[in-house]
């Protein structure tokens, strides 16, 4: 189904607005979050004019995205690669849209209200850090940093020059994950007592082995300035297409895509902390193509006592899935709906243990279970679920709504510098656990990852 009528679908299904929760209801579709136009007239202020930095197989989807947009305006994209500047004049629809390589002279330009940027992880810091001492507010693709000192490098330029920074793990801005923070809060499942994380894929392209641009070149691509600071090794298409197969260049499946679950379960949860700690397994299995980063990882963390446990592979395609445990019940969610199911935590039916009594004692003991309880033999209590479905919790339009909104307003948003360090730091101590093959720990006197 594809988005526009998936969205036509879900609002002329919905039951109740917004989703209310009605325990009668097999099922309650939840209204698409709005983005639209001002209801008043339109002026200068109601207007974004941004530019990109990056317009590859993220950032053109960004771009496409951010254009949807009522208000919003491409005046200038930056890529190292020439032929994303003629993939930014196709997507604006304007053959005469300022590009270049050097990012810079959109940060200088006065008509550039923000910045979007879906750089390689290896290259956040600067970007994010540049563009805050520009005074630019900018949405930075996720996850954050690509080290944790390279995380609170960018929280402090953020902070120091009072910048709006989005982080775009976009889940955190569905209504999916607006809806099931409101139950957890709401008290659905009781004190969160264990949490499951899991995302799988099957296919070369979910193992990152895309397709270099048949074209690409040191003629076209300035591939000294994109190495930044990683060993110089010779021009390697595969290098530029497959970064996040690199540990010099990204943070592997842990920042691609556990980042996205972590994120939307902060939210979810209302934390907004680093783990006290994380143990992760893993290898590569399947890919071998020369990475080094592991083309399946599970990791074990501990949120204040909390376990949470994530599996992420590109072995093989399982549900991409958050499960919360409770003793009031689970708060199954994924990519279209949340399964809400119940629990009492009590006995509906005498216990099994009772098989070890003697007849005679047994059937006393039935009998009397049943008086007390004022249920009858055969009419035990039926359970119910409650199915809510929404749009894709990946649809990137609300998300970007949200920090152009922010911009306009300069009023606080949720994935601003510190909960998205708080996000990539879980993601950096799964890969150096992984890398030291054993436990770490989150030292926050130091701000550093620790064996013990």
């Amino acid at each position: 189904m594809n988005d526009l009528s998936r969205r036509k679908f879900l609002q002329t299904s919905a039951i109740a607005a917004g989703g209310l929760f009605t325990p009668n209801a097999n099922a309650i579709a939840l209204e698409p979050q709005a983005q639209s136009a001002p209801s008043k007239p339109g002026g200068p202020n109601d207007r974004i004019r941004f530019g990109i930095i990056g317009v590859g197989m993220e950032g053109s989807g960004v771009l496409a995205n951010a254009l949807a947009l009522p208000g919003a305006e491409c005046v200038g994209a930056a890529d190292l690669y020439d032929g994303r500047h003629t993939l930014a004049k196709e997507i604006t629809g304007n053959p005469n849209l300022h590009t270049t390589r050097h990012y810079q002279e959109l940060l200088d330009r006065k008509d550039i209200d923000c910045i979007l940027a879906a750089v390689p992880d290896f290259w956040h810091k600067q970007v994010v850090v540049d563009s805050c001492n520009a005074g630019k507010d900018i949405y930075c693709e996720k996850p954050m940093s690509h080290t944790v000192a390279e995380g609170f490098a960018m929280v402090h330029a953020a902070e120091t020059n009072n910048r709006v920074v989005q982080i775009g793990a976009q889940r955190v801005s569905s209504m999916l994950c607006g809806k099931a923070r409101e139950m957890y809060r709401g008290g659905a499942i009781g004190d969160v007592i264990m949490v499951e994380l899991t995302l799988g894929r099957n296919s070369p392209t979910g193992a990152w082995e895309y397709p270099p641009p048949p074209d690409l070149s040191p003629a076209n691509l300035d591939w000294d300035t994109w190495l930044k600071d990683t060993p110089k090794i010779p021009f390697n298409p595969d290098r530029f297409a497959r970064w996040r197969c690199w540990r010099d260049y990204g943070t592997g499946v842990a920042g691609d895509l556990m980042v996205h679950l972590l994120s939307a379960m902060l939210f979810t949860l209302g934390w907004n902390e680093p783990p006290r700690s994380a143990v992760s397994l893993g290898g590569i299995y399947r890919w071998k193509d020369g990475r080094d980063m592991p083309d399946l990882q599970t990791v074990l963390f501990d949120y204040h006592g909390i376990p949470v446990y994530v599996r992420l592979d590109q072995d093989s395609r399982t549900p991409e899935r958050a499960l919360y445990m409770g003793p009031k019940g689970l708060l199954d969610t994924n990519q279209f709906s949340i399964t809400y199911s119940p629990q009492s935590g009590v006995n509906t039916s005498p216990s099994y243990y009772a098989s070890s009594f003697p007849k005679k004692m047994r059937e006393e003991y039935v009998r009397d279970w049943y008086a007390k309880h004022g249920v009858q033999p055969g009419k035990d209590p039926l359970t119910e679920q409650v199915v809510y479905t929404g749009d894709d919790w990946d649809d990137l339009k609300p998300h970007l709504w949200t920090f152009f909104e922010a911009v306009k307003s300069r009023k606080p948003n949720v994935e601003n510098a510190v909960f998205g360090n708080h996000a990539a730091i879980a993601c950096h101590m799964a890969n150096e656990s992984y890398f030291r093959k054993q436990q770490v720990f989150w030292d926050d006197a130091s701000r550093t990852v620790k064996t013990s």
